[in-house]
């Protein structure tokens, strides 16, 4: 039973940056490794995935259009972490961050098996 835990969240203005954390209980190497949020009455959305297998194929990241230039996805397999670096955020921003474990590197829900119980981010207008 994998358990991926959230930190890093809280309350900040419009402008300001967060850095989030993802740890998981099980090694990360092979999987893909994804963030993705959900406000209030809204769905859960993707924000960003990193994959980093097969190791010949190197890196391959992937971003939503509302956060790309802004947030940047991140890991340490070996200590099987990842971070997701949000600045210039926006009010829009607000939303539990989910952090997510996949075997394919993708933006939907269903493409995601195991989830944390995400960490709180408001940003304040």
């Amino acid at each position: 039973q994998v358990q991926l835990v959230e930190s890093g969240g809280g309350s900040v203005q419009a402008g300001d940056s967060l850095r989030l954390s993802c740890v998981s209980s099980e090694r990360t190497f092979s999987y893909v490794m994804a963030w993705f949020r959900q406000a209030p009455g809204k769905e859960r959305e993707f924000v960003a995935a990193m994959s980093t297998w097969p190791p010949l194929m190197g890196n391959r990241l992937m971003y939503a259009d509302s956060v790309k230039g802004r947030f940047t996805i991140s890991r340490d397999n070996a200590k099987n972490m990842v971070y997701l670096q949000m600045n210039s955020l926006k009010s829009e921003d607000t939303a539990l961050y989910y952090c997510a474990r996949g075997n394919n590197l993708n933006t939907k829900v269903a493409g995601y098996d195991y989830w944390g119980q995400g960490t709180q981010v408001t940003v304040s207008s």
